[in-house]
């Protein structure tokens, strides 16, 4: 072979492994196709601490989605501002493999209460999959207020301000469902802002406390115990989780129906085939036996909805939540 020749295949082969060098690159850059996607670990960012009821749905869901994938599923915790600094990260995030565990909040009302907030959850998240649901329950402390949920109703309506209810914070589900329900019920309690519903329930067994709309794993858990009373629950029916406890409509009160939720979402910037392909996967392991049970008992109703399942609950929340922030003059901290 004459040395032209040599320097021909020479330049052929280096421009041919050049080029499949690129392809590689750009594929794994840029994944549009969500079948070759993941091409590496996969993150879950969760706002809040490890132990925390959005810290054990994504850990639940962390294993079997990692199966599904073929790669590694991380949980990562960024604690702080009720969820919206992880939140604000996965908006952020550039890499095709971030995704978040959220709640209510941080894809609703968020920017409603911070104007100056670094993300806005309707433009800069995309949503995959409704997790889980569930109400709230409508909580006193054993011996105020005795008889039905209606009549305990009618004693708060008389009581006017000199009751208080706790939450774990201004803009929390819990503070906005107890305005809505001042609203609808003509009760007038004062808010409480706790750090948290651990504080919350210790003020309510110790007597601070008149009312608070807490999770039901919680709640139930002192009810049991007889530290706490439940008045009913915050859905518009009996709720599985709690089937013994009277809705709002039969303690009295029309059209109330309040649900804390989870879901997660992905960065806008994620290829659409790859959220798709999210949506389809974490629905299917959010509604399996298995997984149902281990989330029902965490307090949570599956759901496992489509990405546009929580598109359209993350529009009718929003315009509720957010209307009860306008007509109750909720301000933030």
């Amino acid at each position: 072979m004459s040395r032209l020749m040599r320097r021909q295949v020479t330049f052929l082969v280096a421009s041919l492994v050049l080029s499949l060098q690129a392809g590689a690159q750009k594929q794994t850059a840029s994944p549009d196709n969500g079948a070759v996607w993941p091409t590496k670990a996969v993150r879950i960012v969760v706002g809040f601490p490890a132990g925390s009821s959005p810290d054990l749905t994504a850990r639940t869901l962390a294993e079997p989605l990692s199966k599904a994938l073929g790669q590694p599923v991380i949980v990562e915790n960024k604690v702080g501002a009720g969820g919206n600094i992880a939140a604000d990260y996965v908006a952020k995030a550039t890499d095709h493999h971030t995704i978040g565990l959220m709640i209510n909040g941080n894809l609703t009302i968020a920017r409603l209460l911070n104007p100056k907030l670094n993300y806005d959850p309707l433009k800069d998240l995309t949503p995959i999959s409704l997790i889980g649901m569930s109400p709230l329950v409508l909580t006193a402390p054993v011996g105020t207020g005795e008889g039905t949920a209606r009549e305990f109703l009618t004693t708060a309506r008389s009581a006017g301000d000199k009751w208080s209810y706790g939450s774990p914070g201004v803009g929390t589900v819990g503070h906005i469902g107890m305005e809505l329900l001042k609203a609808k019920s003509g009760i007038n309690p004062i808010h409480v802002p706790y750090p948290g519903y651990p504080q919350v329930a210790t003020a309510l067994i110790g007597g601070q406390l008149q009312l608070s709309m807490m999770p039901p794993a919680l709640a139930m858990a002192q009810i049991r115990a007889g530290k706490l009373r439940a008045i009913g629950v915050t859905s518009s029916g009996r709720s599985t989780l709690a089937p013994d406890l009277p809705s709002m409509a039969e303690a009295g009160v029309k059209d109330f129906n309040l649900e804390i939720w989870n879901a997660m979402a992905a960065p806008n910037s994620m290829p659409k085939p790859v959220v798709a392909r999210l949506s389809t996967l974490i629905s299917e392991i959010a509604r399996s036996p298995e997984i149902r049970q281990k989330l029902f008992q965490q307090g949570w109703q599956v759901a496992g909805t489509s990405s546009e399942g929580l598109a359209n609950r993350i529009k009718l929340d929003t315009a509720l939540l957010g209307s009860v922030i306008a007509t109750q003059g909720i301000k933030p901290e």
